[in-house]
């Protein structure tokens, strides 16, 4: 029996400009900073002022569908090494976050948590968190950290800072040329 959160029934969004924002983060890390300096973050509220609710939407959507091609590219890569992707993901993000209180307040963790899980059984985040009514401004610092938080996750196993822009940048040039 499908379930109302299979991802088939759920819209992709911006998955471009979801990366945009994800990527710009993670260059932000790489380059020795653990948060987004003042300027940076100022164009990216500027950039989703300018959005349209639609617009808003998509982009939302968007940083739903990098989570669960996340997971799912996790998932397989922990399998493959007799591991639960569980055991390994949801423990390192939530260490991450409790070492940056200032970034992720206490109660960010379930909401990322409950993003992960879901993507991690094969449902989408976004189908999962819409059941609960639409996304709340609370909510979009767990939804951004999820998801910069897994692509550095890939990142850091797969000891290249640009292997989860590449996975999902390469998935979006399959996908327009199917």
């Amino acid at each position: 029996m499908s379930s109302p959160c299979d991802p088939q029934n759920a819209p992709a969004g911006d998955v471009g400009a979801a990366l945009m924002v994800i990527d710009s983060q993670l260059k932000a890390i790489y380059a020795g900073r653990t948060e987004i300096d003042a300027e940076q973050r100022q164009l990216i509220n500027q950039y989703t002022a300018s959005l349209s609710r639609r617009e808003l939407r998509d982009l939302l959507d968007g940083a739903c569908t990098l989570i669960y091609m996340f997971m799912r590219w996790l998932r397989m890569a922990y399998e493959d090494h007799g591991r639960d992707v569980f055991e390994y993901v949801v423990p390192s993000l939530v260490g991450t976050m409790r070492n940056m209180p200032k970034s992720f307040p206490p109660e960010t963790i379930p909401t990322m948590a409950g993003l992960v899980i879901a993507a991690g059984t094969d449902l989408s985040p976004s189908l999962w968190r819409k059941q609960y009514g639409e996304w709340p401004q609370e909510e979009m610092t767990p939804l951004e950290a999820t998801a910069v938080l897994l692509a550095e996750h890939i990142n850091r196993i797969t000891d290249d800072h640009d292997f989860a822009t590449r996975l999902i940048t390469g998935a979006l040039s399959r996908a327009d040329a199917d």
